[in-house]
């Protein structure tokens, strides 16, 4: 288990990083609250970026995006309302959307890297 736990800390790392570099806001990673756990929240400009990370070594299981389906974005959508509750500070007069992030290689630190803007 800490084999998947240090490749899941190592994407969430990268995509951390990489949002950095366009010009997101890191303002939470591993926000926990009684119903769940956010990988990364950011701000860019008017809006709240809530980023569900996934990384896979590879697809033989599938892509990692596909683990996000309907019920995983409906729990997703309410731990970012509860997380903009916690912060009004940070959320207040901001629009709030949901990003996947995907790192699908052995090393994530080199790994691809996709980044889906806006699940709905």
């Amino acid at each position: 288990m800490a084999d998947k736990d240090d490749l899941g800390r190592a994407g969430e790392e990268r995509a951390a990083r990489y949002l950095a570099g366009e010009r997101y806001e890191v303002v939470d990673r591993n926000w926990r609250c009684a119903i769940g756990e956010l990988d990364i929240v950011a701000v860019r400009g008017a809006e709240v970026v809530v980023v569900e990370v996934k990384t896979r070594r590879g697809e033989g299981f599938g892509h990692p995006l596909e683990a996000i389906d309907s019920r995983k974005r409906a729990r997703l959508w309410r731990l970012a309302m509860a997380w903009a509750s916690a912060h009004p500070e940070t959320a207040r007069g901001r629009g709030m959307r949901l990003d996947a992030i995907a790192i699908t290689g052995p090393d994530p630190a080199v790994a691809a890297l996709e980044h889906l803007e806006d699940l709905r």
